[in-house]
């Protein structure tokens, strides 16, 4: 019964949206690359059938737009058929990706919670703070990242720091906001209950609202982490990397290589997914621990 539910309510319609998606992806990739290839084909005075000119459109060196295959296939080989340590093996990149994502996540989790905590207990923070710190996300992070990479530049500082500040920029908010409602989040009747008990408000905060909080920190921290791994990457543009996530967008945009691109585009994607699956992870046995029930 319970595997019939998870085909019926989960498996099927989500390979049903990756199948279409995967589709569409065909199609688009067909109708991208035929100027190219039609304008091919006239020089080179051929006039191929229908079926050998979408064959040629899905197998272009250089496409406009990859089709998924040739992602796959480049995903591959530069994953299982490379040396790990290669500057070309996309697990050596995101490799070189994670070190700052891990250190900007950290960074701005510890931020975050400290941000919060003080919007709580003080409401001259919650005037004054908030405002600025929702202000700070308007800022486009590529406007920010060139500045930041300069000014440490210039003060000698190089490497993993300015990508994992840049990376700390866009995890910190929603870790603030995620654990400003949860500490917030109990009700009038409970904390009526913990004065009734005559608790301080350290053990009101320890006991009532850090728990209470935990789900909503968590959830702030998957959405955190994966902003965390795009700022390292948008770190990584203007800083000339030669590794990383980042440096293969680039190289890959240098050289018009759109294969390279879209893998890398990948690679990304599923380092944010590992990442947010050992956030997961990680609360369920925080949950268990708190004494938590599976649903």
């Amino acid at each position: 019964m319970e595997k019939e539910q998870f085909f019926k309510h989960k498996f099927l319609p989500v390979t049903t949206i990756v199948l279409a998606i995967i589709l569409l992806w065909y199609v688009f990739a067909v109708i991208l690359n035929a100027p190219f290839q039609r304008d091919l084909d006239r020089r080179g005075n051929v006039t191929p059938t229908t079926v050998e000119f979408i064959g040629k459109t899905l197998a272009q060196p250089k496409p406009t737009l990859p089709a998924p295959h040739q992602v796959a296939q480049n995903v591959f080989e530069n994953t299982f058929l490379r040396v790990p340590t290669s500057n070309r093996s996309l697990v050596y990149n995101a490799w070189i990706t994670l070190a700052p994502t891990a250190v900007g996540f950290a960074f701005g989790t510890i931020l975050g919670v400290l941000f919060a905590v003080g919007i709580v207990h003080l409401v001259a923070l919650d005037r004054s703070l908030m405002p600025w710190i929702i202000a700070s996300q308007t800022i486009p992070i590529l406007a920010i990242a060139p500045t930041i990479i300069v000014v440490f530049s210039a003060l000698g500082i190089d490497g993993l720091i300015p990508k994992a500040l840049i990376s700390t920029y866009l995890s910190f908010f929603p870790v603030t906001v995620g654990m400003t409602k949860g500490l917030r989040s109990p009700e009038i009747m409970h904390l009526d209950l913990m004065r009734t008990y005559n608790a301080s408000s350290w053990q009101t905060f320890w006991k009532l609202r850090v728990p209470a909080s935990v789900p909503f920190l968590f959830t702030s921290m998957k959405v955190a982490i994966a902003a965390s791994l795009v700022g390292t990457i948008v770190g990584e543009l203007p800083t000339g990397a030669v590794a990383g996530i980042g440096a293969k967008l680039l190289a890959g945009s240098y050289y018009s290589q759109t294969i390279d691109i879209w893998a890398a585009l990948v690679a990304g994607s599923v380092l944010a997914a590992v990442l947010v699956g050992i956030v997961s992870i990680a609360a369920r046995i925080v949950d268990r621990s708190m004494g938590g029930r599976t649903a």
